[in-house]
């Protein structure tokens, strides 16, 4: 398996989580159970009323970060501040709170960076943080670590918020280069847990309903990611759990992505999410890994 397969893999396994979780987005795992079973279709719904394979802002803000990076031929903070601006002009199906209110401050200064803020420690910057993953890829720590935060800020100014989206662009890239999920859970997710104990995932019970609080998110998607073992059993696990479960799938799924490859994606998955953002996916894929 190569490293463009599974860079491809990574970038539909974020839009087809995105898709699979945005129609129990909000939910309990009760309520979910009672309606669903187990929710393991792209049946589109939800309070977004979405067709099947339609995504939500996760994937249309990485496209967003995607297409500015290609365009300046790296992670650019003003450039991406303009891209999610003109996102949000368009009248997206969804936007955070976060999200809209330092785009919106944006606006009204022209500075792409967000004043630091504890309490902005939402997952908003981590479930686009993928672009950054393929750009980056043959970069130093430190420039992979600026990167992140080029992009971040300018909705999210927080060390957890910075911590959660750093640690996930580097498990994209082990996995990238092909080392195992052992690997990922030593030396990155671990590490995570020993410098910021909020994310700490193991010796506390399964994480149900998670909010849109980065800790939350990441706990979740740990436990998925971590405990099954191929793509369809992580994002079907996350979803399950509720609560911003658009965001825990699409983060979950381009983790598996990354590990398993495209050959594990599910046939009947990749044929229902939207083809056109199928396409963009793929081609953002290829190009972005091609980016120094």
């Amino acid at each position: 398996m190569n490293t463009s397969d599974r860079a491809v893999a990574a970038y539909l396994g974020l839009a087809i989580g995105d898709a699979l979780g945005s129609t129990v987005e909000f939910m309990t795992p009760r309520e979910i159970a009672l309606q669903y079973g187990i929710h393991d279709t792209l049946r589109g719904g939800g309070w977004l009323h979405l067709k099947p394979g339609q995504v939500t802002d996760d994937t249309a803000m990485s496209l967003a970060l995607g297409k500015s990076i290609l365009a300046e031929g790296r992670v650019d903070a003003l450039a991406s501040a303009h891209a999610f601006d003109a996102w949000m002009r368009s009248k997206p199906v969804d936007i955070g709170n976060t999200v809209r209110r330092n785009l919106i401050q944006f606006r009204k200064t022209g500075h792409p960076e967000a004043p630091y803020s504890v309490h902005d420690a939402g997952n908003g910057a981590a479930m686009r943080v993928l672009p950054v993953a393929l750009a980056t890829l043959s970069h130093s720590e430190n420039a992979v670590r600026t990167a992140c935060r080029a992009q971040a800020h300018v909705t999210h100014n927080c060390t957890l918020s910075d911590a959660a989206c750093e640690t996930l662009v580097f498990m994209v890239q082990d996995a990238l280069h092909g080392r195992d999920k052992n690997h990922l859970l030593q030396q990155h997710a671990h590490q995570l847990v020993a410098r910021h104990p909020e994310f700490r995932f193991r010796s506390i019970k399964s994480v149900s309903n998670p909010s849109g609080y980065i800790a939350d998110t990441v706990q979740a998607v740990f436990q998925s990611f971590f405990d099954t073992n191929d793509f369809a059993s992580c994002l079907i696990d996350v979803v399950n759990r509720g609560g911003d479960a658009d965001t825990t799938g699409a983060i979950a799924g381009m983790l598996a992505g990354a590990l398993y490859g495209l050959d594990a994606i599910p046939d009947l998955w990749l044929k229902t999410l939207d083809p056109d953002i199928a396409l963009q996916c793929k081609q953002q894929a290829m190009k972005l890994i091609l980016v120094d």
